[in-house]
């Protein structure tokens, strides 16, 4: 499901070097009303995220909405429970892992993956201000999530698996680390009507949730192709992008790894 001409590594590449300016900026910017806030950086597309998290939510883990750069609420499509293993694929700043994690307690644990040394730290040290002992941080891709086979009860992932060259190797991968009955429940961009061949190339708009985003359809049969069930998208939120042709939209999507 690769696109376009760019290789996986100068994609990642851009990617990379956006989100470890963003981590930087987040650490200067993180105390309420301040920072880049808006779904995937600033200068990404109003996907209709402000407001996604309670208040109090919010105030348990000691953060503030300004450390998201995604496209909805996970954590709360997911419908988490005491006990469950949950993992966020790039996690980012840790935001939806602690709550999460807060989510699952007591007995249950929060993973995020995230191949950003500097996100990273500063999840890390997000979790140690928060007070939250039931999470870990992984450093890896969600092209190759580094956990075994069937550990997880549910997969989340926040304006992130559009970001991936690869969407079909990300949607398998996640499929493979739930168990049975496990639940795919994300937030992501996609692309509601066609984007012109440029802006597909450019690597910028790529690490922007622009160029990346893909047709429902497209999204819809990695799933089922995967092996997942009960497939289901929600668009919360259009953007037409100025000076682009096309639209993309922030969706919900839930799907089911059936039981063997």
């Amino acid at each position: 499901m690769g696109q376009g001409d760019n290789t996986m590594s100068e994609v990642r590449e851009a990617v990379r070097l956006r989100y470890a300016n963003v981590a930087k900026q987040l650490v200067v910017f993180n105390r309420p009303g301040s920072g880049p806030a808006g779904c995937c950086q600033a200068d990404g597309p109003d996907c209709g995220c402000s407001g996604s998290y309670s208040a109090e939510a919010l105030q348990e883990i000691g953060l503030t909405e300004s450390v998201s750069l995604g496209c909805g609420n996970p954590t709360m499509l997911a419908e988490l429970r005491p006990g469950e293993t949950v993992l966020d694929l790039g996690s980012g700043a840790g935001l939806d892992v602690l709550l999460s994690a807060r989510r699952v307690a007591p007995g249950g644990h929060a993973y995020g993956v995230d191949m950003t040394d500097e996100m990273l730290g500063l999840a890390n040290g997000n979790k140690a201000k928060s007070g939250v002992t039931n999470a870990s941080f992984l450093k890896g891709t969600i092209e190759t999530i580094p956990l075994p086979d069937s550990t997880v009860d549910v997969v989340i992932s926040n304006c992130v698996i559009n970001l991936a060259e690869d969407k079909g190797a990300v949607i398998k991968e996640a499929f493979r680390v739930l168990r049975p009955g496990g639940r795919f429940a994300v937030a992501d961009m996609v692309e509601l009507e066609p984007l012109e061949p440029a802006d597909k190339q450019a690597l910028d708009k790529w690490a922007g949730c622009i160029s990346g985003t893909i047709p429902i359809s497209e999204y819809r049969n990695a799933l089922v192709t995967a092996g997942f069930a009960d497939v289901d998208f929600e668009i919360h939120a259009t953007e037409n992008m100025p000076g682009i042709d096309g639209k993309v939209g922030s969706a919900y999507i839930r799907a089911r790894k059936p039981l063997m």
